[in-house]
């Protein structure tokens, strides 16, 4: 690894941009980089040339040897060396080549490293199962999702703070710690939800004899001390084979014969909940790839200094050890430094949880004064009128008058929230001595404003794939026709 004093071009390589600031005690600073490296292990990516850049110039670059991916193969470069679109984006970024399409913001990065390492061996359905049921983990941004946003922001922004404040005394335990630890309290929802809590109440039923039709206490403790340790290990053992058959790309048993008539019958409040395996439920995903990290650094900060404190964690610790067993990780982490914490002491007490997860403010339960939801599109709503697409054009060639009015050349002009690229290339194409920069969240609708552009020849035009926030750029003229929430 040595600094590059330039970049050399290459039209058959993508370009990752990854943040350093500096580490502490084989912890990476920022933990996006972290994150972004553990993923590149575990998917055992090649296809990305990496570029730590660094954000001090104190920066010991001999000390990252034992902290960096012994896979991943990483070029240190300084700020100015950046992209020109890369300089106006938050890292992490990847960039394609010619240097117009940039996507930026941990969880776009991470979610095309793994379509990539997937499009580059197909035979890997793991790596494309982290995306989820229907591709969609982490896929919402961070201004509409709760979910997201703790993952993306809050758990890696809280963790770096407690790992700075660790250094000098007793660090506070971070809210957003607490957060996840009663969000792993809560039942699971999953699309076949109803199907696999049948299964689980006859399970508990098989394994209880039928405890929930039985009537009166039972007369020796002893007794129902086992029934209900039996009960446990039955009600965790559906979610446990459903998410490891599936880590293992196994097909699910096809039972042909009918449930029995009161396991059918049963009402669906009457049915037992469905238990957390992992960060999103029952599968491993693309949540615990980024929580893996910034977790094991907060969990060994707690060992170390106040491992009394481990007694209020006993999901997140559960789900810690859970991790361990999934194939790939261990060899992944091991090859970022990092080697993962044992306590088996804390699995095996009485199930106590001395933390009142009630008083913990819930993750879906904020309300972001900055985010007003409305209802979800219907067919009828998406059919347009004739008249409604008049105004339409009408609303567009509006926006382009406007802008066109008071632009001047070589000013930049940034379409928000540019969707296709409806506004954006029009002004491309009849401003061509303005840069004009298109930034859309959603990956389908900037490809496809990008291939208009390239149809018409259009070299004036940035595309970047980010949430708004990530774009840190100045600009002259700022233009949208679908922007809400912080804009």
């Amino acid at each position: 690894m040595k600094k590059m004093k330039g970049i050399k071009k290459s039209l058959t390589e993508e370009y990752l941009y990854l943040d350093f600031s500096h580490q502490t005690e084989g912890c990476i600073f920022p933990l996006h980089t972290a994150v972004t490296l553990f993923l590149l292990s575990y998917c055992d990516c090649k296809i990305f040339k990496v570029y730590l850049v660094l954000t001090r110039e104190s920066t010991d670059i001999e000390l990252l040897t034992d902290v960096l991916s012994q896979d991943v193969e990483t070029q240190v470069i300084s700020k100015e060396e950046l992209p020109p679109i890369v300089q106006n984006c938050c890292l992490p970024a990847v960039v394609e080549r010619p240097d117009n399409f940039c996507r930026a913001g941990l969880a776009v990065v991470l979610r095309h490293i793994i379509q990539k390492s997937y499009e580059a061996d197909p035979s890997r359905k793991e790596i494309l199962e982290l995306l989820g049921f229907k591709k969609t983990c982490l896929k919402a941004c961070a201004e509409v999702s709760q979910w997201t946003r703790l993952c993306e922001l809050t758990i890696p922004l809280a963790i770096e703070n407690f790992l700075r404040e660790s250094s000098d005394q007793l660090p506070t335990i971070p809210m957003e710690v607490l957060q996840l630890e009663k969000k792993l309290s809560e039942p699971v929802r999953v699309h076949n939800d109803d199907k696999l809590r049948r299964q689980k109440l006859k399970q508990q039923r098989t394994a209880g004899d039928k405890p929930a039709l039985a009537k009166g206490k039972a007369k020796n403790k002893v007794q129902t001390q086992e029934m209900s340790e039996e009960l446990d290990s039955s009600s965790k053992s559906l979610e446990l084979n459903m998410a490891f058959s599936k880590l293992r790309v196994q097909e699910e048993p096809v039972t042909t014969n009918r449930e029995p008539s009161h396991i059918r019958k049963a009402k669906a409040s009457d049915l037992p909940p469905l238990e957390h395996v992992f960060a999103e439920g029952l599968y491993f995903t693309l949540a615990d790839i980024v929580l893996m990290p910034c977790i094991h650094h907060f969990l060994a900060i707690i060992c170390k200094k106040c491992s009394e404190k481990l007694i209020e964690f006993p999901l997140l610790a559960a789900w810690y050890q859970r991790i361990q067993e999934v194939p790939g990780v261990k060899t992944a982490a091991s090859k970022c430094g990092i080697q993962f914490l044992h306590f088996p002491e804390l699995l095996t007490t009485s199930g106590e949880q001395h933390l009142n997860l009630t008083e913990v403010p819930g993750v879906e339960e904020q309300n972001d004064p900055l985010f007003i939801g409305g209802p979800r599109p219907t067919m009828t709503k998406l059919m347009m009128s004739s008249d409604r697409a008049l105004r339409k054009q009408q609303q567009l060639n509006n926006l382009v008058y406007v802008v066109i009015k008071q632009a001047k050349p070589g000013d930049r002009i940034v379409d928000f929230c540019s969707g296709g690229g409806h506004v954006g290339i029009v002004l491309a194409h009849i401003l061509p001595s303005c840069q004009v920069i298109l930034i859309e969240n959603k990956e389908l609708s900037l490809i496809r404003a990008k291939k208009r552009s390239d149809d018409l020849g259009l070299s004036n035009i940035w595309f970047i794939q980010a949430n708004m926030e990530y774009f840190t750029g100045m600009f002259n003229i700022g233009v949208s026709h679908h922007a809400i929430s912080i804009s």
